[in-house]
């Protein structure tokens, strides 16, 4: 993997792996939350529903980085559905690179939905050595809370009759959770760049055309959100930007 920008200098060039491509992609101490998506030319966000048919293996590399550096990973509950999400555990790829990296094996999976939706048989429960958090509000089913609790889910309401994104982070916060990296969808995309909470995207652009479905967002802003490329890397015509979004 390259660097495109900033210009590299001197041994620089030479190409980016394990430790450098960890620099990379590392943020200040701190809150921060990043959203990591992979699409193509043409915008598309899937191939046949799914995400990994855009993906290369640079992408994987640098989606496992963003995992490894983060608190936690925010999702969610139609993503986590669709892709699948299993719990981080100490010995998969993304385990054993956050030990490289001196950082806790496991992390917690973050679900965001507004109606708990999340079954209390599913792996992310059933198998998570690190809590799996919910997030969701008031209005969700009462009941149904109590049962993800019951199966050791930690349940935060945030909101009342839809999820307040910046409580949740100030409750994530308060668990240790600062740094988040947000694996969509665009449903959560939106609401998150809505409330103001994005701090940075990171973009892979996959070199394909796809045609068909929803792209990043496809429902307008309130307000149109401007970002500021600060990183680009490329590997097999692939590029990897990234892109701050709060001053």
């Amino acid at each position: 993997m390259r660097q495109l920008l900033p210009p590299p200098d001197g041994a620089d060039d030479a190409g980016l792996d394990g430790a450098a491509l960890a620099d990379a992609y590392r943020v200040p101490a701190g809150r921060h939350l990043r959203v990591n998506f992979v699409a193509a030319l043409d915008g598309a966000i899937s191939v046949e529903g799914r995400s990994g048919g855009l993906g290369s293996d640079g992408d994987r590399r640098v989606f496992r980085m963003l995992r490894a550096l983060a608190d936690a990973v925010l999702v969610g509950a139609g993503t986590a559905a669709a892709e699948g999400y299993r719990p981080v555990l100490a010995d998969s790829a993304v385990g054993l690179l956050r030990a490289e990296l001196g950082r806790p094996p496991v992390a917690p999976v973050v679900i965001v939905s507004g109606r708990a939706s999340l079954a209390p048989d599913d792996q992310l429960v059933t198998a998570a050595v690190a809590p799996t958090h919910l997030v969701t509000c008031a209005a969700a089913d009462p009941d149904r809370r109590a049962v993800l609790s019951a199966a050791g889910v930690e349940v935060l309401v945030c909101g009342d009759e839809d999820v307040d994104l910046p409580v949740a982070l100030d409750q994530l916060a308060d668990r240790g959770l600062e740094q988040l990296v947000c694996e969509g969808g665009p449903a959560l995309f939106g609401a998150a760049l809505t409330a103001g909470v994005v701090d940075e995207l990171d973009l892979s652009i996959a070199p394909l055309l796809v045609g068909g479905g929803p792209g990043l967002l496809p429902r307008a802003l309130p307000d149109v959100a401007r970002a500021e490329l600060g990183q680009v890397l490329t590997e097999d015509d692939v590029l990897f930007t990234r892109w701050s979004l709060r001053s």
